[in-house]
């Protein structure tokens, strides 16, 4: 089995909003990466997608970009983007794919994921902004984290023995990295930054760290 990852694909297969505004690159992007996709993902393999997943604004209007990510090959782990405007409750959301027949997507939110490989945590994030007072969301983004991590932590300490991977729509910070500096991850994934600006990478000390968003990975999945 293997593990890819990928992010910010912002469907709009039910809404009227084409990312080719943003560029030539764009155009026909779903097509490249569905190619990429089938050419490398197997059945019994897992796809991480750390958010932006979709335009749509409500869990209605995100069925069909959830029927194409559906029929292609893979369990797929979603997070939440800061775009992800459709995103409720766990309980709604996998009510609305057992009611669309959908059985390939789970979704990362205050869990844990096992894979064969990894025990892949995660939470948006949001790293206080200047002039802005951030501070309530922050603490309720580490909080998620914190949970998410502990459930890791104690399914290692059962004897699973599984890497942690740690994954966030925004960047790492200083901030994010200190509080969760005893959890022992192995990997971080992140999105959220496109190719245009990418002297925003991050590098993590001691972590291998890995920008997934679709344009700067030229479409094409990942393997971590």
């Amino acid at each position: 089995m293997a593990t890819f990852v990928i992010s910010d694909l912002h469907l709009s297969f039910g809404t009227n909003k084409p990312m080719d505004v943003f560029g030539e690159k764009w155009n026909d992007y779903e097509a490249k990466i569905e190619q990429d996709w089938k050419s490398k993902v197997k059945a019994e393999d897992f796809v991480i997608i750390a958010g932006d997943v979709s335009w749509a604004t409500y869990l209605e209007e995100v069925l069909e970009d959830f029927k194409w990510i559906d029929k292609l090959p893979g369990t797929k782990i979603i997070l939440k983007g800061n775009h992800d405007y459709w995103w409720e409750t766990v309980t709604k959301m996998n009510r609305f794919l057992e009611a669309n027949n959908i059985t390939s997507i789970r979704f990362l939110y205050n869990n844990c994921i096992e894979t064969d490989k990894y025990l892949v945590c995660g939470t948006r994030y949001w790293a206080p902004e200047e002039g802005m007072d951030n501070t309530k969301i922050f603490n309720r983004e580490i909080q998620r984290a914190k949970i998410s991590l502990d459930e890791a932590k104690a399914k290692n300490s059962e004897g699973i023995n599984k890497p942690i991977v740690m994954c966030t729509h925004y960047p790492p910070d200083e901030l994010i990295l200190g509080v969760l500096k005893d959890y022992n991850i192995s990997k971080w994934i992140y999105a959220h930054i496109h190719s245009n600006y990418i002297e925003h990478i991050v590098e993590i000390p001691n972590i291998e760290s890995y920008l997934t968003s679709c344009d700067y990975l030229d479409f094409t999945l990942l393997e971590i």
